[in-house]
């Protein structure tokens, strides 16, 4: 999660939501990202999907089966949609994200009975530190 908190802080560059996400493979790091949603001008640049790309040209496959992947905020629907259609097998995350969450928060995405895969959810690591960060970047921009 300290790795995925360095990919959050490069997002603040670009005046993004500080957010990152790194996706681990047998214990090594496939791919990371940060949110370039502001500098891409991109609705879906959100870390997660950055990286699940990443990981995907990386291994030469789009199926991630295996695959963890760390998150310094709740995923969003579409984060989490994108996580079940990759097949990852895990997710870590940070922050609860009351306004969007869909891994726990609002909806539960990724441990869903009537979807045809599931990934086990590990939520609040480092809970602190990534509220610390997300809270700076919206106190900035009041």
């Amino acid at each position: 999660m300290a790795e995925a908190m360095e990919e959050a802080r490069l997002s603040l560059e670009t005046g993004d939501v500080p957010v990152g996400a790194l996706v681990v493979v047998r214990g090594g790091v496939v791919a990371r990202a940060h949110n370039r949603r502001e500098a891409d001008n991109d609705p879906t640049a959100h870390a997660e999907v950055l990286a699940l790309r990443a990981a995907a040209e990386s291994l030469g496959h789009w199926r991630l089966d295996g695959a963890t992947v760390y998150i310094t905020k709740e995923p969003c629907v579409m984060c989490a949609g994108a996580m079940m259609n990759a097949r990852v097998e895990r997710v870590v995350y940070g922050a609860h994200d009351p306004k969007y969450g869909a891994a726990w928060s609002l909806y539960n995405i990724l441990d869903d009975e009537r979807l045809n895969h599931r990934a086990e959810v590990t939520g609040g690591v480092m809970q602190d530190e990534c509220l610390s960060l997300l809270r700076v970047f919206f106190e900035g921009r009041r």
